[in-house]
């Protein structure tokens, strides 16, 4: 894991080893309005600054995913009126030039049955005018936690072990004494009833705002991501941050399990 700050320095990113999927903890919106004096909605405003920034510039490097944690299912325990302000932000950010502009489709996962319904309207809608862009794929995970994940995921498994059978009893017994199915699930039966199924797991991780800590967040596909830590909050995490972050990546040695010997020997 590496630390970093927002300093201004010269970068030297390899084009040729650029993240293929990105994903990002947003954090510290709220500490940034504060030490202005703003209320914490001025922050996530801000934030969306730093969004649009990020989106491009990825779109310029040759990221391919980008995934963002904008609100968690923790988060729905926050003041009432923040909650508000933030679903409001949901609704006024989902516009159409930022992902236009950048040939980027936009997807979302999580628990979206849970948000207002302007908002989930306005998320199909986005989703459905940008679904033909190809530059970049910005997935919003909003309302989502890891866990809530998992948990559906294993739903969705058991259900369809069930259809299987006439009679639920018998779905049962057979999935309890094993039957047909211990050999059936697989890693990849789990990740393809996850809502990530459609993209890679992130090559890097970055979390903004000085937190060392995941938060319920891709916990089942970061299994072999980098991990970049960083004390910038995210309205003030620009191009160059972005840089360090990909720079800190590119000088490591990816090993899954392997040695380096290994590793080297393949390459």
């Amino acid at each position: 894991m590496t630390y970093g700050r927002n300093v201004k320095h010269v970068t030297m990113i390899e084009t040729n080893n650029i993240p293929q999927h990105i994903a990002i903890i947003m954090d510290g919106n709220g500490r940034w309005a504060n030490e202005r004096g703003k209320e914490r909605s001025y922050g996530h405003q801000a934030g969306v600054e730093a969004v649009r920034k990020i989106t491009a510039e990825c779109t310029r490097l040759g990221v391919k995913y980008l995934t963002l944690y904008t609100f968690s299912t923790e988060n729905w325990g926050r003041p009432a009126d923040e909650v508000a302000a933030l679903m409001g932000l949901v609704l006024s950010s989902l516009e159409d030039e930022i992902f236009m502009k950048n040939n980027v489709r936009f997807r979302v996962i999580g628990d979206v049955k849970r948000l207002p319904d302007a908002v989930q309207q306005k998320l199909r809608e986005t989703e459905e005018h940008t679904a033909q862009n190809d530059a970049m794929t910005m997935v919003v995970a909003l309302s989502y936690s890891s866990r809530w994940e998992i948990t559906e995921a294993v739903r969705q498994i058991v259900a369809e072990v069930r259809e299987r059978f006439d009679n639920p009893l018998e779905a049962l017994k057979n999935f309890v004494d094993g039957g047909i199915w211990p050999q059936d699930i697989t890693e990849e039966t789990i990740s393809q009833h996850l809502t990530t199924n459609f993209m890679p797991d992130p090559d890097l991780l970055i979390r903004t705002g000085g937190e060392v800590r995941i938060s319920n967040y891709l916990l089942w596909q970061i299994a072999y991501s980098e991990l970049y830590f960083c004390d910038t909050y995210w309205p003030d995490f620009d191009e160059a941050a972005l840089h360090k972050a990909i720079e800190s990546y590119q000088k490591r040695q990816r090993r899954y399990g392997k040695t380096e010997e290994q590793v080297e020997n393949e390459q």
